[in-house]
């Protein structure tokens, strides 16, 4: 095993450390990586294996990979992880989402501040009690470039708070069938009254590494819907249109970029 783990090319990656860049896009959707790849300088395809496919451009100079994590907690670990051996130090996942606060309209972004460890993976990584913040420097950058990007209209606004993070799709979008259904819905309920802003399955894993091995890491996501604002009668429309979050991750990492130069 130890053999296998310790060659050349990261095992699941199978990427080398020369071409990967300190600063990393994390879509979980490997078709996604090619769009996002497109606002790089001179990107170029590095490697594609299973879930994982594998792009690394430049952005002012600096190199930048993007990289899918697949869906789920225990893939995003193992990118985060191999990315982390080949140098990278910086994180932003982009995603989508579906809402749970009622303010939050399809289309709209979700700039994550922290994430409900309802994962597993994260379980191996941090105590129980331990929140899955993000990094408060890419958190930061984040929100100036959401803020530049947004408007004060349904589905083009913006926010920042607290998301949760799941390992089960089904048992968010059909939990009355589930064995386990009080428990699903009385959690759910709970996260309304919180103002959870929206349901995900990546963040708190990728956060949770990242706080574990001392690296950055943030997260914006898109809305797709939101079934709270359907429950209230609300109008919610569905969009499927994730521009607007792969713009703010590039630009979240071009700002921190500079300022790193600086610092």
């Amino acid at each position: 095993m130890a053999d296998l783990l310790q060659g050349e090319k990261q095992f699941h990656l199978q990427v080398t450390p020369e071409q990967i860049g300190k600063y990393v896009i994390l879509p979980g959707d490997p078709g996604r990586v090619p769009r996002i790849a497109a606002y790089l300088d001179h990107a170029e395809q590095i490697a594609s294996n299973r879930e994982y496919n594998t792009f690394t451009g430049t952005l002012h100079g600096e190199k930048v990979s993007v990289v899918s994590t697949g869906i789920g907690g225990p893939s995003a670990a193992i990118a985060v992880e191999e990315l982390i051996k080949c140098g990278a130090h910086t994180f932003i996942r982009i995603g989508t989402s579906g809402g749970i606060d009622r303010k939050v309209v399809g289309g709209d972004l979700l700039v994550a501040s922290a994430a409900v460890r309802g994962d597993g993976t994260s379980k191996e990584y941090l105590p129980p009690d331990y929140p899955a913040a993000a990094d408060f420097q890419v958190l930061k950058a984040l929100d100036e470039a959401a803020s530049e990007l947004s408007e004060d209209t349904d589905g083009k606004r913006y926010h920042v708070g607290v998301v949760q993070s799941k390992d089960s799709f089904y048992g968010e979008t059909e939990p009355e069938t589930m064995p386990v259904s009080d428990y699903l819905l009385h959690r759910w309920e709970a996260y309304v009254k919180c103002g959870c802003l929206t349901s995900e399955m990546e963040t708190a894993t990728i956060f949770s590494v990242a706080i574990a091995r001392g690296v950055r890491a943030g997260a914006v996501l898109t809305a797709l819907w939101n079934v709270e604002r359907s429950n209230a009668g609300l109008s919610d429309p569905i969009c499927h249109d994730s521009t607007r979050a792969i713009q703010c991750a590039v630009n979240a990492i071009g700002k921190l970029i500079l300022r790193d130069r600086v610092y």
